[in-house]
């Protein structure tokens, strides 16, 4: 007799709790992210560009994150701005993409306006809003890609849209490319809302967090782990803090000296650096010496994009659940609105 596996939570309440249906979303981003890439963009010229600029603030920062990581292997430097202002350094070998789904995020505004002011490249992305408005005013390169239910459930509709217009720079290919959105598709047959049950891994860290959640990432899959925290923070509504391993342990293991309901998850990937992987070992034995439980998450194996969209896929998915468990509705986001009301 097969035994059958046993569900950790019911379809009802996912569809109960998640009132806008944000797993829907998630059921289907290897399509959307298949979708985004197909299809067919205008060819756009970038001349000698040595730097490049990514502006956005929340969902939409996370994918200046992901190309700091694809770039860091080239000699074009990446600048991340989560805020304001316009590095000095932005001159006519510059690129400056602004990304703000809604077209309207004010600190991403502002880094568009300012770059208009120089000789630099410019190109934007947004679904409408003041972005276009501003983009079509100036003769600024733009781009619109739909909002598909929230900024951070867009996430990859606006990936593989810039990940097409980019691809002429990138140092990865077509082929890496579309290796990652094969790659989701087979984690989707793991984690999605068709398997609520004891082998789907994302539900199974989900169930597992119960207090305050510490990722430690490697260097280079820190666009997870910053997406990770934050998607705890917006979905689940829980406090997160992310932690650089190698730097944690210089000063943040100190702080496992004392008992705490913070709990330790390690984002480590298939081919860390040799001398991470030494700081992942060492870690993990000061762990079960001092009796702390950790999860770990590994990421697929392959090129810097699928380790790092598979590992925010099954993540994602994790704060979806665990909102669900909390009761908590994973979409709004109340207090953000708050003080955007107050700007």
């Amino acid at each position: 007799m097969i035994q059958q596996s046993k569900l950790l939570i019911e379809l009802s309440d996912l569809e109960k709790i998640d009132v806008k249906k944000m797993y829907k979303i998630y059921d289907k981003w290897p399509e959307l992210a298949h979708a985004a890439y197909e299809f067919k963009q205008k060819q756009i010229k970038f001349s000698k560009i040595d730097h490049i600029v990514f502006a956005g603030m929340g969902g939409s920062g996370t994918i200046g994150d992901i190309f700091s990581a694809i770039f860091s292997n080239t000699d074009i430097h990446v600048t991340n701005v989560k805020g304001y202002i316009l590095p000095k350094t932005v001159d006519s070998k510059t690129l400056v993409i602004t990304t703000s789904v809604s077209g309207n995020t004010q600190e991403t505004l502002t880094v568009l306006k300012s770059a208009s002011n120089t000789d630099c490249q410019i190109i934007a992305f947004s679904s409408g809003g003041e972005m276009e408005e501003f983009c079509l005013e100036k003769n600024i390169e733009f781009i619109k890609i739909e909002k598909i239910h929230s900024p951070r459930a867009s996430l990859v509709n606006f990936l593989y849209s810039i990940l097409k217009i980019l691809e002429p720079i990138l140092s990865i290919n077509s082929i890496d490319i579309k290796n990652s959105i094969n790659e989701m598709k087979k984690l989707r047959n793991q984690i999605s809302s068709d398997n609520l049950d004891e082998n789907n891994e994302s539900l199974n860290l989900a169930k597992w967090i119960v207090g305050i959640p510490l990722i430690y990432y490697p260097h280079g899959l820190q666009a997870a782990a910053i997406r990770f925290k934050n998607n705890l923070q917006e979905n689940s509504k829980i406090h997160a803090i992310t932690e650089d391993v190698v730097e944690a342990c210089h000063n943040g293991v100190v702080a496992w000296e004392k008992v705490s309901n913070v709990q330790p998850i390690l984002i480590r990937g298939t081919d860390d650096y040799y001398k991470t992987k030494e700081r992942w070992a060492i870690l993990k034995e000061y762990f079960d010496e001092k009796q702390i439980k950790y999860e770990e998450i590994i990421s697929v194996e392959g090129n810097i994009l699928s380790k790092i969209i598979n590992l925010i896929y099954l993540l994602d998915y994790s704060t979806i659940y665990h909102a669900v468990i909390l009761k908590n509705d994973p979409s709004p986001v109340n207090s953000i609105n708050f003080i955007k009301s107050k700007l």
